[in-house]
């Protein structure tokens, strides 16, 4: 496999094994762990903040046809084009593709703030690693400006010794698991922002939100869940006092 200095063919098969890259001086024995489709609007701020120190840019493209897949080129990223698969299975093709011993899984309007970068060098360049997962506080911004109060904090899992995690959960709420269930491995937390521009506008958000719940609800179905008319009435209720009233979201504006 080509460094972060070659590129590989978009056509790249994601089941053929490359070969081991070399670390390349001044980047971390690390993987960046992307998937995308169409994200032109957001991609470029997420590669830009992760450039700088991952020794390989690994991404899943399920049919771009936007200015997605050039902007990759530009940062070196290897694509590899693969049909989407769901969130969880397509993640996990991502995370297999990856060959570096640590990955940092984003997703494509994602972005990683000069705190977190900072933190995630230190962690390297200490050579001392507490745990084998690490979770970062993903931080939503709108129109500019972080959502303070609505939604955080929010945790997640993303930086991962690649031998210890899998992806799991249900679509479209993915999650970290452990490979080996039964001697479970150690999470830790880092400082710093991984900021989520997740909302363009918000007739797009609802529209997005509503293609969420869709896929959640076949995905419960699937698993053998159901739902009830009290949970329908009070859910929704509960998620709202609780960003509002508990969260404060109301000073976010």
């Amino acid at each position: 496999m080509p460094t972060r200095g070659e590129m590989l063919s978009p056509a790249a098969h994601p089941s053929a094994t490359p070969p081991q890259p070399q670390q390349s001086a001044g980047f971390l024995p690390l993987s960046i762990a992307i998937v995308c489709k169409n994200n032109q609007d957001t991609i470029e701020r997420t590669l830009a903040s992760i450039a700088p120190f991952a020794t390989e840019i690994v991404a899943i493209d399920s049919g771009s046809t936007d200015q997605t897949i050039p902007l990759l080129e530009r940062y070196k990223a290897r694509v590899i084009s693969s049909e989407w698969l769901g969130h969880i299975r397509t993640k996990q093709r991502a995370l297999e593709a990856c060959t570096q011993p640590w990955v940092l899984c984003v997703d494509s309007d994602e972005s990683i703030e000069p705190d977190l970068a900072d933190s995630i060098r230190r962690l390297f360049m200490s050579g001392v690693h507490h745990a084998a997962g690490y979770q970062v506080n993903r931080v939503v911004y709108y129109r500019g400006r972080p959502l303070r109060h609505t939604w955080q904090p929010e945790w997640r899992v993303r930086l991962v010794r690649r031998d210890a995690f899998r992806w799991g959960g249900l679509d479209p709420h993915d999650s970290f698991l452990p490979i080996a269930p039964t001697s479970p491995p150690r999470i830790a937390r880092l400082t710093g922002t991984m900021r989520h521009d997740s909302i363009g506008s918000f007739a797009d958000f609802f529209v997005k939100q509503a293609a969420h719940a869709r896929t959640m609800a076949r995905s419960l179905h699937a698993s053998g869940q159901s739902g009830s008319i009290l949970r329908m009435l009070t859910s929704p209720v509960g998620a709202l006092a609780k960003q509002v009233i508990i969260k404060q979201a109301w000073r976010d504006g």
